[in-house]
């Protein structure tokens, strides 16, 4: 399972959502201010690992581990 903790505002949130996308990687998006330990947005959360940032590289070494699993 794959999320993404954004917000309605953070452009990085809605650049990252649309790079999974166009990769044809599904993902659920959640609403990062209702949980008080996201501090910075956005994160995703890949197989219980959090990436802060878009991060492509650590994201695709993420995916690529779920892809192992």
């Amino acid at each position: 399972m794959i999320k993404v903790y954004t917000t309605t505002t953070c452009a990085y949130c809605h650049a990252l959502m649309d790079w999974l996308e166009s990769m044809g990687v599904e993902f659920e998006e959640v609403d990062a201010t209702k949980y008080p330990d996201i501090a910075a947005v956005p994160v995703t959360e890949i197989n219980g690992e959090r990436i802060v940032g878009f991060d492509r590289p650590a994201i695709k070494r993420a995916l690529k581990k779920l892809e192992k699993a």
